[in-house]
């Protein structure tokens, strides 16, 4: 009976392999394929990677050498290639060398484009709308700078601090200064801002007449937008 059992197993099988070895066979082909596919293109996307990482490195050391223009030569293709991080990073040193080299209308271009780039993650995007009305400041208008940047100087966002100190000073040159000193206290009392930032928010708004606590204030004040 044994014998019987091994010769039926023995007929299943080669039934089973007559009606469907070749696509068995071919599905372990694609899968094979598959499989060196993407170890061929994990290992090419790493080594890319790296490449990237090292170029990047050989434009800041130029830059530190003092030679702003093979740093940005290095640097330009570094803003099409790569993750969008990595170009994000790599555009935004870009525009920052060409602010080094006084060309301040050609790097609020590039940052503005930057702001632009949906592709961009939000936190570039944020940092380049503030670097840009930073070089643009004096030939906006007032209610231009508050408008683009009021939706970044509110407590809790990542560049109140920065972006709260643009449009107070919009507010005083619009001739509101008690929404000026209430936005610098509050600047001045939020623990997250760069301690440097908050001791000159809170000089200014003392000269305006609001009270910014001390260094030692942890508090957060809601401005009046």
């Amino acid at each position: 009976m044994r014998e019987v059992d091994d010769a039926l197993r023995e007929d299943e099988l080669k039934s089973i392999l007559t009606r469907y070895g070749k696509p068995i066979g071919a599905a372990i082909v694609v899968g094979l394929l598959s499989l060196a596919g993407y170890l061929w293109w994990d290992n090419s996307h790493k080594q890319a990677s790296a490449e990237r990482s090292e170029q990047a490195i050989i434009a800041l050391d130029k830059l530190e050498a003092g030679n702003a223009a093979a740093a940005l030569a290095d640097l330009e293709p570094l803003t099409r290639d790569g993750s969008d991080g990595s170009k994000a990073a790599a555009a935004m040193t870009r525009a920052a060398i060409l602010v080094q080299q006084g060309k301040t209308e050609d790097a609020a271009k590039a940052f503005a484009a930057i702001a632009a780039d949906s592709g961009v993650p939000q936190a570039y995007r944020d940092l380049a709308t503030i670097r840009e009305v930073s070089l643009r400041f004096d030939a906006m208008q007032p209610q231009q700078v508050i408008d683009k940047l009021k939706p970044l100087a509110v407590p809790g966002n990542a560049w109140f601090g920065s972006a709260g100190e643009l449009v107070g000073m919009a507010y005083i040159k619009l001739g509101k200064p008690e929404q000026a000193g209430s936005l610098f206290a509050a600047i001045g009392k939020n623990a997250e801002v760069p301690s440097t930032l908050r001791t000159r928010m809170r000089q200014v708004a003392g000269q305006l007449g609001f009270d910014a606590g001390s260094d030692d204030t942890a508090g957060v004040v809601p401005a009046q937008q």
